[in-house]
């Protein structure tokens, strides 16, 4: 929103008494001058909201080092989007909503707001966490990633506090909210087995989604798509499905890491993208990382094509030993 518009926008709330414009107006405004650098301005805006009839507000996550009682921790997103490989649709998606966000002010002109909510689903080691650093990383802002140990109480009361307080601290930042494995808190709410406590937790989750400004890009992963309650499906505008790597991009993958190593392999892409069993993206890393270990700790005499092969017989004993 601009400027322009959050100053109305205040002005309206104060004059019809409007709280909950008033509120999200002054989160809006808060945002916008965190990610301007303004911090103090920011946290003053946050207090005296905070201060309206209400005690003052509770430690939140200020630093993001994984201290203890945080709730939150910062990754410095570094992942380019187009180093991913995503499906062309998917990555259409995800193009299309970074620019939703970065146009946010033509869209309101309209009347619309921009998706803000992606729900990403598929087997373990297959780029959901990567991906949603990559799409912090093409919106300039911080990726925070929730911590479950700390948000999940002992006593479920608990739980739903913490949440609270996740969730009003990042109202007023610019920023992408990551949940991985979001079956976690998102559980079938249908499940016998679930006790009425983790169904309420479920809703008030709902709700804070549901709640939040569009400029906080939520991302949830999961790798069980069948545990997530079915109330959660609808809250994502976007759900896309990140599978194992198909026998092109493996090919593409081992094309992509000659050209780094500005060397040949010795052997084809094709033939590496057929002979290694690797079940997933990260499989993939792995493989080339220790490729890559072999090859700098032999140098100056590295025989690339030995070591290549070498790695390719211990990594089919590896997955002999897991089956």
């Amino acid at each position: 929103m601009s400027r322009a518009d959050l100053i109305v926008s205040l002005v309206k709330a104060g004059s019809q008494g409007d709280q909950q414009l008033l509120r999200t107006t002054v989160e809006a405004m808060a945002a916008e001058e965190r990610a301007k650098h303004h911090h103090q301005l920011a946290n003053k805006l946050e207090e005296n909201l905070r201060a309206n009839g209400r005690a003052r507000a509770p430690e939140l996550v200020r630093s993001f080092d994984g201290g203890h009682g945080g709730l939150l921790y910062e990754i410095e997103p570094r992942r380019a989007l187009d180093a991913l490989f995503l499906d062309a649709a998917s990555l259409a998606a995800c193009r299309e909503l970074v620019e939703e966000q970065h146009r946010k002010d033509i869209l309101r002109s309209y009347g619309l707001e921009p998706r803000n909510r992606v729900l990403l689903s598929g087997p373990p080691g297959n780029g959901k966490t990567s991906l949603a650093e990559a799409i912090a990383a093409q919106l300039l802002v911080p990726l925070f990633v929730v911590r479950y140990e700390a948000v999940i109480g002992s006593f479920l009361g608990e739980t739903s506090g913490r949440l609270k307080k996740l969730f009003d601290f990042v109202r007023t930042h610019q920023c992408v909210l990551f949940f991985d494995e979001f079956d976690t808190l998102g559980k079938e709410r249908g499940d016998i087995h679930e006790t009425g406590e983790i169904k309420r937790v479920v809703s008030s989750l709902l709700l804070q989604i549901d709640a939040l400004p569009s400029h906080v890009v939520v991302v949830t992963a999961t790798n069980h798509a069948e545990l997530l309650d079915r109330a959660v499906w609808r809250r994502f505008q976007l759900r896309l499905s990140l599978p194992a790597p198909t026998l092109a991009q493996k090919e593409e993958w081992f094309t992509r890491f000659q050209a780094r190593l500005d060397g040949p392999l010795g052997f084809s892409a094709k033939t590496l993208a057929t002979k290694i069993q690797a079940t997933s993206f990260s499989d993939l890393e792995q493989f080339c990382e220790d490729v890559q270990r072999r090859y700098v700790l032999s140098l100056p005499d590295a025989n690339l094509k030995r070591i290549v092969a070498e790695r390719l017989t211990q990594w089919q004993a590896r997955f002999t030993i897991g089956q």
